[in-house]
């Protein structure tokens, strides 16, 4: 048996934490059953969430935990007798907040350690990124891409293969690929949990995409207000170097690329991508005139592609799926999924993704 608790900044802020040092404190070298975390599934409305697998299969989801019901979780799965926690197993109702989704740039999302890059691969981790490396050209992820119907997911929704595309096809060796993950709107937290709960899917898309635009650097441009983020990318970052993930000739191939973070100090007008690149060359964030664009003039004025984490965050979907399969999702015109930050003055606050198109109402 296997308790997981649930450790985004959602959950901790909630007393995540506490639980599981209540829980750990309890188990006195137990070899029945394992203690770990997770990220956010994006129930934050019901935070501290502590799940209980039996193996693989989810048994138990125990919902606004406390540290004072540790002792009634231990018993519970030790004697596999959960009528001891019946006042914290989740409804049906709340069931539903997630069955309702289709999840792919969450998919992995409060199912995997966000500190694993075990876990991540045996959830088909970076499985996109070897087909991509081992079987396609660059010019056939575009085109790919482009089936797909992904567009940027930052807000503009501009077609990211035509972006790839543009600084393909610009001159010069040397190119950036950038993450935008200076997420400031008000209410806002998409990104900050992807990259707090899968880190990785944020790499394996960002090498893919480096690979399309033939980029040999790429960087994360995140606030500095987001610490639990950036500590679990570093720590990513330095998993997947030690695996031949990033670096020199990556996965015994020729492509080559390294990645780096660069903490922003949290000013909105940096989430505009031209006001981006200026405050990675150290000067003050202010938009650029545009043209040139980034593609052709951007970070050090060498070709840059811009796109934001839950851009990035499908990529290795639709490398592993087919671009037919996301365009089949949304509308005629908005293809795929879209998370949603829901925030405010409402019951179920958190985290949803669903196809474009579903109303406010749904």
């Amino acid at each position: 048996m296997r308790i997981i608790i649930g450790e985004g900044s959602c959950g901790v802020a909630a007393g995540a934490a506490k639980v599981h040092n209540a829980i750990a404190a309890l188990m006195n070298g137990n070899e029945n059953f394992t203690l770990g975390s997770t990220g956010c599934i994006g129930m934050c409305y019901l935070e501290p969430i502590v799940d209980i697998y039996d193996g693989n299969e989810l048994v138990h989801r125990l919902v606004k935990v406390s540290a004072d019901d540790a002792e009634a979780i231990v018993n519970a799965v030790e004697t596999k007798d959960f009528s001891l926690v019946d006042h914290i197993i989740i409804s049906e109702e709340d069931e539903e907040f997630l069955n309702r989704q289709t999840r792919i740039a969450l998919r992995h999302c409060g199912l995997i350690d966000p500190e694993s890059l075990e876990d991540y691969r045996n959830a088909d981790g970076y499985q996109g990124l070897e087909k991509v490396l081992k079987t396609m050209t660059p010019e056939q992820v575009i085109e790919e891409i482009k089936i797909s119907g992904l567009a940027g997911r930052g807000g503009a929704g501009f077609p990211t293969w035509f972006k790839w595309n543009a600084a393909r096809q610009s001159e010069g060796e040397e190119k950036y690929l950038i993450c935008n993950a200076d997420e400031g709107d008000p209410g806002a937290f998409m990104d900050r949990a992807l990259i707090e709960s899968d880190p990785h899917s944020l790499i394996e898309g960002m090498l893919i995409g480096a690979y399309a635009i033939g980029a040999k650097e790429m960087i994360v441009y995140v606030r500095a207000e987001y610490p639990l983020a950036i500590i679990h990318l570093e720590k990513a970052i330095e998993q997947a170097k030690e695996a031949n993930l990033l670096g020199k000739n990556i996965l015994g191939t020729d492509f080559s690329c390294e990645m780096r973070i660069k903490a922003g100090a949290g000013a909105f007008v940096c989430g505009e991508e031209t006001a981006l690149i200026e405050s990675l060359e150290g000067k003050r964030g202010m938009p650029r005139l545009k043209p040139p664009f980034p593609a052709q003039k951007g970070y050090m004025d060498k070709p840059s592609n811009i796109n934001n984490v839950e851009t990035f965050a499908n990529v290795a979907w639709i490398m592993n799926n087919g671009g037919e399969a996301f365009a089949a999702m949304g509308t005629e015109n908005s293809k795929g999924t879209k998370v949603f930050a829901l925030t405010g003055k409402i019951k179920k606050g958190g985290l949803v993704e669903i196809p474009m198109g579903k109303t406010l109402r749904d």
